[in-house]
């Protein structure tokens, strides 16, 4: 697969906006449409020499890719060990890509070794390897409840939020271009760069929510908001993309714009409904098919829906992303309940792993980009980028939480909204769509490449790292808490992540008391009422206490071998046991 897609690179970038094209169409297929011009080449095909150097190249990149991954891990590690919990990690993951990029540049510059290849980051290799997990662990880890009962106002943040900050950004920089204040770029580069800046990366805001003791309702907003708004802005970016390629020179402005909108909501109702559908055909399968006495099997079965509805979104032109979100919270809400308890927690872990690591991954290489391209630093276009994007941020939270507040019984303080504008990060998104825009000539693409790095770093370094003081001088009342109930600031997201087995998805309710726990409630509303009266019922298994009983005794013989073997080792002791008994 890698050889794959670093051949599928080597092409030139006009392959690039067709990357969903399918890797083993012949050649023939491709004349019958247009014959006069000669078939392009999808896949050369590499015999011999050439083969054998692409597959060291490629396995250079693999081992390069696997020793950042490593390194990292060790960091995060000593993050932890040593308790530097103000310190989010992607700043300090970036740091250390800054560092080896340091490091490479020295050793070309001393003609030691040529990493040059190793060290470029791939944009499809980041569409079809490292995003889906990454999107498809936020939406399985969500707390549902939650986000179902506020599904209104995440909504409302995540499509109109990042709408409002993408006009802005794109429509300010269109006209400081127009006063010549700044390079002047046409409408759509503008609005696809105010799109593509908007994803907003959750980790620190959550963070720093969970460590002064939010309502969980108000985590749970910005939450959604901010796994939502990723895939809006990815929406959105390729919308504004479409209209860059196509001629729209003849199109009045109100067209274009209703085109857009068109092009926007099939994107974003379709790719959801998709999603849903996998999640639900998912939950129906794994109700009928018992696959509970073969864990292997059935931990197969959910990897292989995990990724589905990315592929098949975009195979006919829909965004993946949006797919293996909505598939994701339908498969955690539905699907989760039919699976063994082994298969649970077997799929939480492995999701946060694969998900940890494609994030670092992203992190490490944008502290690699650094050096690792020709950059194009216009300083004046960085800074009034930096002034618009905290702009758009502001006109996006402040007046959407005013309107939101006239319908919550838990109202959006006006300390958690300076909060909330505040750490709007920007994480691996914006940079990874930055380096996917077609856009030529090739100053124009360095352009706005270097300065998403720029505005990706400031948000990480300076607003991650200002976020802890700033909480300090916001609240002194809730610090002096703090203090006397020793419950300290957490900026880690893998210490809060992994080491939770979540016990509300360990959920095994028999029938009798799924009856008791839901259906006779009175105070649940709309969705949730529907859900707990038919959905749900429809689509999980209500277990039985026969399969209660195997379940325990699965795990149960699981610890047991485990301990056996522990036990024959050369340390187990008999206070030990006492201990454990």
């Amino acid at each position: 697969g890698e050889k794959a897609i670093s051949n599928q690179n080597r092409l030139s970038n006009d392959t690039q906006e067709d990357n969903n094209v399918t890797l083993h169409t012949t050649p023939t297929a491709s004349t019958k449409l247009l014959p006069p011009t000669p078939p392009k080449p999808i896949l050369p095909v590499q015999t011999g020499v050439q083969a054998q150097q692409e597959e060291q190249s490629s396995g250079m990149s693999i081992f390069f890719s696997l020793l950042v991954l490593a390194i990292c891990i060790i960091l995060v590690h000593l993050l932890i060990k040593y308790k530097l919990h103000f310190l989010p990690e992607s700043v300090a993951v970036v740091s250390l890509g800054i560092l080896m990029g340091a490091i490479i540049k020295l050793i070309e510059s001393q003609k030691l070794a040529n990493w040059k290849e190793e060290e470029m980051f791939r944009p499809n290799m980041f569409f079809l390897l490292l995003l889906p997990p990454i999107i498809f662990e936020s939406g399985y880890s969500l707390h549902k409840g939650n986000f179902f009962q506020n599904i209104g106002s995440i909504t409302l943040f995540a499509v109109f939020g990042t709408a409002i900050s993408a006009f802005i950004v794109g429509g300010g920089i269109y006209f400081l271009g127009q006063i010549l204040l700044v390079i002047s770029l046409n409408l759509s580069i503008n609005f696809a760069f105010g799109s593509l800046i908007s994803a907003v990366d959750p980790v620190a805001t959550i963070a720093i929510f969970n460590a002064l003791n939010v309502d969980p309702v108000l985590n749970m907003l910005v939450f959604g908001e901010s796994i939502l708004n990723d895939a809006v802005s990815i929406v959105l970016t390729n919308t504004a993309e479409g209209l860059t390629r196509e001629d729209m020179s003849d199109v009045s402005g109100w067209e274009t714009f209703l085109q857009a909108l068109g092009y926007f909501l099939k994107m974003f109702f379709g790719s959801a409904a998709l999603g849903t559908l996998t999640g639900l055909i998912s939950a129906l399968l794994l109700k009928h098919i018992d696959l509970r006495k073969t864990p292997s099997l059935e931990f197969g079965m959910m990897i292989i829906f995990a990724y589905l509805p990315y592929g098949l979104a975009e195979g006919i032109k829909l965004s993946g992303i949006m797919a293996i979100l909505f598939s994701g919270i339908v498969m955690s809400h539905y699907t989760h309940h039919n699976l063994s308890p082994v298969t649970q927690i077997l799929m939480q872990q492995t999701l946060r792993a694969v998900a940890f690591m494609c994030e670092t991954c992203v992190f490490a290489f944008l502290g690699l980009s650094i050096f690792s391209f020709p950059h194009k630093f216009e300083f004046s276009f960085v800074v009034w980028c930096i002034v618009l994007v905290l702009f758009g941020r502001a006109v996006n939270i402040f007046p959407l939480s005013y309107l939101i507040n006239f319908f919550r019984d838990h109202k959006i303080t006006p300390k958690m909204m300076f909060i909330m504008w505040f750490s709007g990060l920007r994480g691996a998104i914006p940079y990874a769509l930055s380096l996917h825009l077609g856009l030529e000539p090739i100053e124009k693409r360095q352009l706005i490449g270097t300065t998403t790095i720029v505005i990706v770093l400031f948000t990480i370094l300076v607003l991650g790292g200002g976020t802890m003081p700033l909480i300090r001088l916001i609240d002194i009342e809730d610090s002096k808490m703090r203090r006397r109930s020793k419950k300290d600031v957490n900026l880690s997201k893998t210490e809060k992540m992994g080491n939770t087995v979540e016990s509300e998805h360990l959920s095994e309710l028999t029938e009798e008391e799924y009856e008791a726990h839901y259906i006779k409630r009175q105070d649940l509303k709309g969705f949730m009422r529907l859900d707990a009266k038919y959905l749900n019922p429809f689509f999980t298994r209500r277990l039985t206490q026969e399969d209660l009983h195997h379940g325990r005794i699965q795990m149960k013989t699981l610890t047991n071998k485990w301990y056996e073997e522990v036990r024959q080792g050369p340390s187990g002791s008999e206070d030990d046991d006492q201990e454990l008994l």
